[in-house]
């Protein structure tokens, strides 16, 4: 544990805790509606009308800029997490069959994760995106389509390498199933690289997601996104900073703790080994 409580892992884990606490509780937090228009283009500290203060200002449609960020934190979160995770799961699934089975499952899968992994990351994201349309669903398939090839290489490196190893031998000769050799014995072998890996490509997710809305290829509008904010204010951005400058940071801190936890859990790994 106390490996765990390193500066790195504790200011990463703080800043992630926020935004997930910020977005489950996000109606309570939010002084206005985000979608309804008030006062177009205050600055930031401006007084709303029928009181209350518009901290970060209003946009170009008057909506306050504090509620829609603290609104548009769920959709970073949720969409963020549920990607990584299914493209976890196929590519972890896909990485152990491979490095365990070898021969043509390894053959096959590997040469499918070469060719998508050829391609530039965020082209596919777009392909995909355009292919099926703007939506929640299609971000994650998109995420998942680029994301799992590389996840797949990470598991079939360990899973082939562990599965030469005396205990995996001992284990098929006790007579164990594959599916127990995958799942109770290579694969916690796994978790550490896996778990800082996780990390990254949350924050390489959220970054995405962020470069999807400012293309608009994110939630549709008028819904919070962050991305989407700063492709709305960039037209104005010399004369009203405020526009982009508080998005930017938002998909920045996110981005940050993200990496902070996944150094931390690095770090507590290699020297707790």
């Amino acid at each position: 544990m106390g490996r765990l409580r390193r500066p790195t892992v504790l200011i990463g884990a703080a800043l992630v805790g926020l935004w997930v606490l910020v977005a489950i509780f996000a109606p309570l937090l939010a002084p206005f509606d985000p979608l309804q228009s008030l006062i177009p283009l205050a600055p930031p500290g401006a007084a709303a009308p029928h009181g209350g203060v518009f901290w970060l200002g209003t946009d170009l449609l008057g909506r306050d800029i504090l509620s829609r960020l603290i609104y548009g934190a769920r959709p970073v979160v949720t969409l963020s997490a549920a990607a990584t995770l299914t493209a976890y799961l196929v590519g972890v699934s896909a990485g152990l069959a491979a490095g365990y089975f070898g021969g043509w499952i390894d053959a096959g899968l590997s040469f499918a994760a070469n060719v998508i992994l050829s391609f530039p990351v965020l082209l596919l994201y777009i392909v995909v995106i355009v292919a099926l349309g703007a939506s929640p669903i299609n971000v994650i398939i998109a995420v998942t389509f680029a994301s799992a090839p590389a996840v797949f290489r990470i598991v079939r490196t360990i899973a082939a390498d562990l599965a030469r190893r005396d205990f995996i031998s001992a284990a098929v000769i006790q007579g164990e199933s594959a599916w127990r050799i995958l799942f109770v014995d290579i694969l916690p072998n796994a978790m550490g690289p896996l778990t800082v890996d996780f990390c990254l490509r949350l924050g390489y997710t959220t970054i995405t997601i962020g470069a999807l809305g400012f293309l608009g290829l994110g939630l549709p509008p008028p819904a919070p996104d962050w991305g989407g904010m700063v492709n709305e204010g960039r037209a104005l951005a010399f004369a009203f900073p405020h526009l982009v400058i508080f998005p930017c940071l938002a998909i920045s801190s996110l981005v940050l703790g993200l990496s902070l936890l996944a150094d931390g859990l690095n770090e507590a790994g290699g020297r707790g080994s």
